[in-house]
C-alpha cells in the first residue's frame, strides 16, 4: 500500500509541476513594434509608427549625420529617382507599409535601403520586446538580414 501512495503522490506533484509551469510561461508573446529602434550597425535609428494599420519608418538619427566631404547633412544621393537625391537622408521613410503577415509578430511589406538606393521587399520580425530583425529580400531569395534594438 505504501508503493501506490508514493506513486499517487509522486504522480500529484507532476501534475502540479507541469500545470504550474504552463502559468507561469503567461499568454503568448504580443508584440509592440513602435518606437525608435537602432539599425543593426547602431549608426542610425528608424522611428516606427503605425500608417494606417500598417507599419511605417523614417530614418530619425544618424551617428554622423554630415557628409566627411562637404560639412553638409547627409542626402538620399544614392536613391534611383533622381528627383529624392538631394533630400536630406533624416526623415527618409526606411520601413514602408509593412502590414502583419499572418505569423504572430511579424509584419511584411518594402524597405529601403538608402545605401544603395534601392528597395526590396521585406519583413519586420520581433523576437523580443526589444529586438527585431528586419530583412529585405532580392526576389524573395537572396535576402540580407539586420538585428535591431530599441532604443531607451
Amino acid at each position: 500500500m505504501k508503493n501506490y501512495r508514493k506513486a499517487a503522490l509522486a504522480l500529484s506533484l507532476a501534475l502540479i509541476a507541469s500545470s504550474a509551469g504552463s502559468w507561469l510561461a503567461g499568454p503568448a508573446f504580443a508584440a509592440d513594434p513602435m518606437g525608435t529602434w537602432y539599425t543593426g550597425d547602431k549608426d542610425s535609428q528608424v522611428r516606427i509608427s503605425n500608417c494606417g494599420g500598417a507599419l511605417c519608418g523614417n530614418l530619425v538619427w544618424l551617428k554622423e549625420p554630415n557628409d566627411p566631404a562637404t560639412g553638409r547633412p547627409k542626402t538620399d544621393k544614392n536613391n534611383a529617382d533622381a528627383s529624392k537625391q538631394g533630400r536630406p537622408l533624416i526623415g527618409v521613410p526606411i520601413v514602408l507599409g509593412m502590414k502583419p503577415s499572418g505569423t504572430p509578430n511579424q509584419w511584411a511589406g518594402s524597405v529601403y535601403n538608402a545605401s544603395d538606393g534601392k528597395t526590396y521587399s521585406g519583413s519586420f520580425t520581433m523576437t523580443d520586446a526589444n529586438t527585431a530583425e528586419l530583412k529585405g529580400c532580392v526576389l524573395s531569395v537572396l535576402c540580407k538580414t539586420q538585428t535591431w534594438t530599441r532604443a531607451k
